[in-house]
């Protein structure tokens, strides 16, 4: 808890404030540094293995021999140890600077490797307009970070038939993607299967980050940027955003959404 001075038109009070916390994270392949992100302390090895698929580093959960957390004095360093022959790929996006909490692509060394084709996404199921409203208000009172400190982001999984599977948060946007990608991944899961619901705005990377993870649908309560939906369209993902209780936009893939 942090004190703070609340000011308002009828005087001043000091009140508590809960605020989340941000480190220094370094992701490392086989001991060399692929990237550093600012990030929240929690869910770290989720943090690493969805970071690690969404960049295309490695392939799947089984390129992954080893996990481990190491607390540095200026952050936590995040060591996978591949499989061999799965490393080969780690260096083709590395990230060469520190990416803050609100960029996904600080760090990357060329505009080609920012703006690169994603693969078309194939699978997935169908959903009706009331499934879509129900995975958008699904994070509502699952947030528990968010509700605490209205400070931060959040990425769920929805499937008809369990509603939301998994929840992750984090003071990067990116990097409650990631968290979720790797949630799931330790699942044995994909996106396959259900909807990736988001409550930050769509920017490019982060509908790569969707394609990479194999959903089809994405929901998010803020609006898409032009860029990103032209992403989403191309990958064959369907995007519905600014998703609220009264209704939600369609901007692209409108066959996989069913009235």
């Amino acid at each position: 808890m942090v004190s703070s001075r609340a000011c308002r038109p009828d005087g001043q009070q000091v009140t508590e404030r809960c605020l989340p916390e941000e480190c220094a994270v370094a992701i490392i392949h086989d001991g060399t540094t692929y990237a550093v992100l600012m990030a929240s302390p929690t869910d770290l090895e989720d943090l690493a293995i969805g970071f690690s698929l969404t960049e295309g580093a490695i392939a799947n959960m089984a390129a992954v021999a080893e996990f481990e957390m190491v607390g540095q004095a200026d952050g936590i360093e995040l060591r996978l140890w591949l499989r061999a022959g799965e490393g080969g790929a780690a260096g083709d996006r590395r990230r060469a600077i520190v990416g803050g909490s609100g960029c996904g692509l600080c760090g990357v060394e060329s505009l080609a490797a920012a703006i690169h084709q994603v693969a078309k996404v194939t699978a997935g199921l169908r959903f009706s307009h009331g499934e879509i409203a129900a995975a958008a208000a699904s994070l509502s009172g699952r947030q528990r970070l968010g509700d605490a400190t209205r400070a931060v982001h959040a990425a769920g999984f929805w499937t008809r038939s369990e509603g939301l599977v998994a929840i992750r948060e984090d003071v990067g946007r990116h990097n409650a993607l990631d968290k979720l990608v790797g949630a799931m991944a330790r699942m044995g899961r994909d996106g396959s299967g259900g909807i990736v619901v988001l409550t930050s705005r769509v920017s490019v990377e982060m509908v790569q980050k969707t394609a990479r993870f194999g959903a089809s649908v994405l929901v998010a309560i803020s609006a898409p940027t032009a860029l990103a939906v032209r992403t989403a369209d191309a990958a064959g993902i369907a995007l519905a955003a600014v998703a609220r209780v009264d209704g939600f936009e369609i901007f692209c893939g409108a066959e996989r959404i069913a009235q």
